[in-house]
């Protein structure tokens, strides 16, 4: 660990322990028991009733309070009533979670933590388990993903139209969507809830300080948000309707290397470099509407519905600089530090210009009816029916410019040294501004177009298609026992089907073979990359060239036979069985609460591809499919004793399950005929290979046991510490197989045997994944009344994993693990005024990223630390009560985002500086 990473944790762990002694020093607060209810329905509720809550004491007289306090309060009073171990967020007022996504939001709960995608929270990782291990739900019901697997890409919930979340770290049986990193439960309002007509509308300005770096998108925006809540005289009926809306800026300078191979005196150096400066305009627009009914105590029926659309608008701009792998030649002389050529000179460097756009566009629909009779006293019947549906494309266009088509243009000759964030600097010889030396065309030669020279491919589309449905229905019945006691049985069938259709396209000139200069009108004034030396490159309307007709377009399907084997549609029929004891008494004097039950889960699940491969220059297509059967029991046990007043030990243990990733059970095969080998009758020397996927595969299982201690000891105040540990019973990854190709197509003479050796997708392996975790909210009113209004949430989670893909294999690393999570938050709030400040650190980790062809790919990530702040000011009294002003800042230190190769981090794969964004605005609620 270094220097700063102990003062980090240190500078965390001194409050909780202040915390932690505050907590065993300080006086009870009287408790009633709760009765037990439905922990979903009950956190939902809780999170809709206009954030108002008791926050405190004075005179013995309650304060209620909003804002900042009165969600600290409110999410405290959640924490504290549910019988999982849980984690809450709650929206200090409607439309008013402070966030441009709920993935921000989530980011700040203790054993949480996201990657940043274009300067963004995108994903969540819960307790250093990948998102692909974690199940989101919204109002209780699965969702549908819109990347290729099935981790939700939670920036495309506006946080304005979410009041709250529910993170479940241990599930119980009727939570339909455990998984083996936990649940994500978001949530909408309850406009029976309200107890007036509420109306809020909000606007802020947006402006990222990087600058407009890309001509033709701005660096400012806007969030726009108005929600509706209203009810009939008689409170039996409610509605809510709400619409948030955003054109938000991201600016990125990106360093990116192509790898580090060594020299021959073994020495590492650049193989090539990938520059570029990146402007995005995210523009989403979110619907969220809500119809409740409760004609009586024994009715209620809720139909609600979510409607998404999100467009990603970006322009790159940048090279291409191959260098080692790119025929360059390194001239002596070089300097070398650390066993890496940092310094010296390239000669013969033939590079690629880039002008690349892309349009990526999804829809996401969600909608559910909830209906909850109770034909008797102690008898209630549930039965809920849910659609999710998205439908996503993407058109990421690559157009290319260079000196001559081919190895015919101008070499340049490039001085090289490393900046003080270990980056590669230039000083080219050439001027890469000029629109008449570089031109659009093939420059290096990439093109693999069928009857073409290999100097065909003046730029590329990747265009990948994905669609994702699922429909659930489920039925529960609850009934109460003795004393407050409750039973619960019930199943839900789910049925889901995600395709992914993988499409690229090489673009050809039509005036091929002749380089064409870019026309005049389209030309912008050059963008600078000079954070690599480069003071401008020539800049255009790529897209509108595009448009205007110039490529003829070739799909890549028809000699690139991955194009076709990753394309895939999976079907999943899900029946689960619950059943589960609610536990609600004392025993002798302590209060206990919790539940047992058991989940009996019937899987059939299926996968369509195809099996590709290159024969005699063009693809050779056969469709496949392939699936399996199963069943799994898993059993669960959450108990909450409470050993003094406010004070809880809980204990859970459960078996729990993730499934592997679609593209994982993904049954297409990339295989190979070799006909020199068709005789052979020893599978060693088989004609036959390949690389398969598995539809068959079964899902990752994992016991697990959490323990933990929460104490209560103020109002808004606690400090809990826990402890977890899983026990992975396999993992899935890529293994030599043999396979019968029986039935596939080959040219050539007839093979002696069908069986050959594959890489295939397996379940195997396994291991172990630990950690401690330790959070507190501390209003500092209970230091000193004269601190009222002051406060801090800190959290920190140590987490360690030992994972083997085999039983004499290597320790692996796990994706989206991080040691080290830490969380804090300082505020302010009285008299209208409110301020905090946030700061998230996360050690070092596997993030995933995008390689070639858009394909999923893994780099190490460095250690980060986001700060983020907000300051405001509400009007209490006057002609403008209701209304509140904010400004927000976030990545105030301007944290890259760094990965790495070959363990070192001095071999930098991509140094991300996204700028800081700033928001300055109003929100008005009456």
């Amino acid at each position: 660990m270094t220097f700063s990473s102990r003062a980090r944790l240190a500078g965390a762990a001194s409050p909780l322990a202040v915390a932690l002694s505050l907590a065993l020093a300080s006086p009870a607060f009287a408790q009633a028991t709760p009765s037990q209810v439905d922990a979903e329905r009950a956190a939902a509720e809780a999170a809709a009733a206009d954030a108002q809550v008791a926050a405190g004491q004075a005179d013995e007289q309650a304060i209620v309070v909003t804002g900042i306090r009165g969600s600290i309060a409110n999410s405290v009073n959640r924490k504290k009533n549910n019988t999982s171990l849980v984690e809450v967020v709650s929206a200090e007022d409607i439309g008013k979670l402070p966030d441009v996504s709920i993935a921000e939001t989530l980011s700040r709960l203790p054993g949480l933590a996201t990657q940043r995608l274009d300067g963004r929270a995108n994903v969540v990782s819960i307790r250093g388990l990948a998102p692909d291990f974690t199940t989101t739900l919204l109002n209780g019901r699965e969702q549908v993903s819109a990347g290729n697997n099935r981790g939700v890409e939670l920036d495309q919930y506006p946080s304005e139209l979410i009041n709250g979340a529910v993170v479940y770290k241990t599930p119980d049986a009727s939570l339909i969507g455990q998984a083996l990193g936990g649940t994500i439960n978001m949530q909408t309002v309850r406009p029976l809830s309200f107890r007036k007509r509420t109306i809020a509308v909000g606007l802020r300005g947006e402006i990222n300080d990087l600058g407009k770096i890309n001509p033709d998108v701005s660096n400012k925006g806007y969030r726009a948000n108005a929600s509706y809540i209203d009810q009939n005289a008689d409170g039996t009926i409610g509605w809510a309707l709400g619409v948030a809306k955003m054109s938000s800026p991201t600016a990125e300078k990106r360093y990116q290397a192509w790898g580090y191979p060594t020299t021959g005196a073994g020495e590492f150096v650049l193989g090539g470099l990938k520059p570029y400066i990146k402007s995005n305009k995210l523009n989403r627009t979110g619907v969220m509407g809500v119809l409740e009914f409760k004609p009586s105590d024994q009715l209620h029926v809720t139909l609600d519905s979510y409607w998404s659309k999100f467009k990603d608008d970006q322009r790159l701009r940048g090279l291409e600089i191959p260098l080692w792998w790119g025929g360059a030649n390194l001239q002596p002389g070089y300097k070398v530090e650390n066993n890496l050529v940092t310094e010296g000179t390239w000669t013969n460097v033939e590079t690629v210009m880039r002008n690349d756009v892309v349009h990526r566009n999804s829809k996401i629909f969600a909608g559910g009816l909830n209906a909850e009779f109770k034909p008797t006293e102690l008898l209630t019947i549930e039965g809920d029916a849910s659609y999710s549906r998205l439908r996503k494309t993407e058109d990421n266009l690559e157009i290319y410019l260079g000196t001559g088509r081919g190895a015919s243009g101008v070499k340049d000759t490039m001085a090289f040294t490393t900046d003080k964030e270990g980056r590669f600097v230039f000083d080219p010889n050439l001027d890469y501004s000029d629109p008449s030396l570089f031109q659009i065309t093939d420059p290096r030669g990439w093109c693999g177009r069928p009857g073409f020279p290999g100097d065909c491919q003046d730029g590329f589309l990747n265009a990948p298609k994905v669609k994702d449905q699922l429909a659930s229905l489920r039925l529960q019945a609850t009934h109460d026992v003795a004393e407050s006691d409750s039973i619960r049985i019930g199943a839900n069938f789910t049925r889901r089907e995600k395709s992914l259709l993988d499409e690229g396209f090489a673009l050809t000139a039509k005036n091929y073979p002749a380089s064409a200069q870019v026309p005049a009108d389209l030309l912008y004034k050059p963008v600078s990359l000079g954070f690599v030396g480069i003071p401008g490159i020539v800049t255009f309307d790529s897209f509108q060239y595009y448009k205007d007709g110039n490529f003829i377009l070739t799909p890549e399907g028809n000699w690139q036979a991955s194009r076709r084997t990753n394309s895939f549609e999976v079907t999943e029929k899900i029946l689960t069985g619950f059943a589960q004891y609610n536990l609600d008494r004392n025993f002798g004097s302590v209060p206990v609460r919790g539940n047992v039950g058991v989940q009996i889960v019937r899987t059939d699940q299926s996968g369509d591809s195809f099996a590709a491969s290159n024969q005699g220059g063009m693809v050779v297509v056969t469709p496949v499919t392939d699936g399996d059967s199963y069943t799994n029991v898993l059993p669960s046990l959450n108990m909450s004793f409470e050993v003094a007043p406010n004070n809880f030990l809980r204990f859970g243990a459960a078996r729990v399950l993730a499934r592997a990733r679609m593209d994982q059970l993904n049954p297409g095969n990339g295989f190979n005929y070799d006909q020199s080998r068709a005789g052979n009758t020893n599978v060693s020397q088989s004609p036959w290979s390949g690389t398969v996927g598995n539809a068959k595969l079964r899902p990752l299982i994992a016991d697990a046991i959490d323990l933990a201690f929460e104490s209560y000891f103020a109002p808004s105040a606690y400090i809990a510490i826990s402890a977890f540990h899983k026990n992975l019973k396999s993992y899935v990854y890529r293994q030599t197989d043999l396979f019968d190709f029986t039935g596939y197509p080959y040219t050539g003479p007839a093979p002696a045997i069908f069986q050959g050796s594959v890489s295939q997708w397996k379940n195997a392996g396994g291991g172990k994944l630990k950690g401690m975790e330790i959070s507190s909210s501390l209003p500092f009113r209970v230091l000193n009344s004269s601190l009222d209004g002051f406060g801090v949430l800190l959290s920190g989670s140590y987490t360690k994993s030992k994972i083997r893909l085999g039983e004499d294999a290597p320790v692996t690393v796990m994706p989206g693990l991080s040691k080290w999570v830490i969380n804090s938050t300082l505020y302010y709030e009285k008299s209208g005024f409110q301020a905090r400040v946030s700061g998230r650190y996360r050690s070092k980790f596997l993030a995933e990223v995008s390689g070639l062809s858009l394909v999923r790919d893994y780099d190490r990530a460095k250690a980060e630390l986001l700060v983020d702040a907000q300051i405001g000011y509400e009007f209490k009294s006057g002609s403008l009560t209701g209304l509140s002003l904010i400004a927000t800042g976030y990545n105030l230190t301007n944290e890259p985002f760094v990965t790495y190769r070959d363990n070192d981090t001095s071999h930098i794969r991509d140094y991300q500086d996204y700028g800081r964004n700033f928001m300055l605005g109003a929100n008005y609620k009456f």
